[in-house]
């Protein structure tokens, strides 16, 4: 088995189930600093860094943004802070260790605490169309990793049916859909594909780390 890297987007609807999901990740891949021994031996070939979304930390921010106003900038810091929290919320309830670089993806499983990467970086515009979806896809741009989004559903539907692919070409203007608005075209430029699957089944997101076949939707840039 080659070197696998996987950015997992988690999103806030998951987060009562999101703790069970990164312990599962954990047992089958391991983390760093962690005594528990994975189920498997391809553990050392595998790095998996958990991006969080913002949740209902974000959600905060985006009442206090309609009741007060906020500048753009105001607004992104702290829905970006929303993420931090998150993510400490995630290593008080698993057995993952947490990062804040990308420097180096560790073997296993981590967490990414984003605040100060962001901060350094400052790499995408200030917008609530920019949410956590857009970010962890640029983070899978900088490290070179297959990008998983796990949320509440099976992926996005139309017509009430799961499409299992979809072009970002294919998108029509203003689709409603379980990702941000700016994911597509920041897909779409960095010719990348996010994998849209429910995080309410571990395994399923286990299997799409492992790359096989699972009920998800593909949503692809220019590939």
């Amino acid at each position: 088995m080659k070197p696998v890297r996987v950015i997992i987007k988690i999103g806030g609807s998951l987060i009562q189930e999101s703790p069970e999901l990164v312990n599962r990740l954990v047992k089958e891949f391991g983390s760093r600093n962690c005594e528990i021994t994975p189920d498997n031996s391809y553990s050392e070939k595998v790095s998996i860094l958990i991006v969080p979304g913002g949740g209902i930390f974000a959600d905060a921010v985006r009442r206090a943004d309609e009741r007060f106003g906020l500048g753009d900038d105001a607004a992104h810091w702290m829905a970006i802070l929303g993420m931090e929290q998150y993510a400490c919320y995630l290593q008080d309830k698993s057995n993952a260790t947490g990062t804040d670089s990308i420097k180096e993806l560790p073997c296993g499983v981590s967490i990414l605490f984003p605040y100060r990467l962001l901060k350094e970086e400052d790499p995408l515009p200030h917008s609530w169309d920019v949410t956590s979806d857009t970010i962890a896809a640029w983070v899978a741009k900088q490290t070179g990793s297959l990008l998983i989004k796990a949320t509440d559903v099976d992926g996005m539907f139309r017509e009430g049916k799961l499409i299992r692919e979809i072009f970002t070409s294919e998108l029509p203007e203003n689709f409603e859909s379980c990702i941000d608005p700016a994911l597509p075209e920041f897909l779409q430029k960095n010719n990348m594909e996010c994998l849209i699957l429910n995080g309410k089944l571990p395994e399923r997101v286990i299997q799409a780390v492992y790359g096989k076949p699972v009920l998800c939707t593909s949503v692809k840039g220019n590939i």
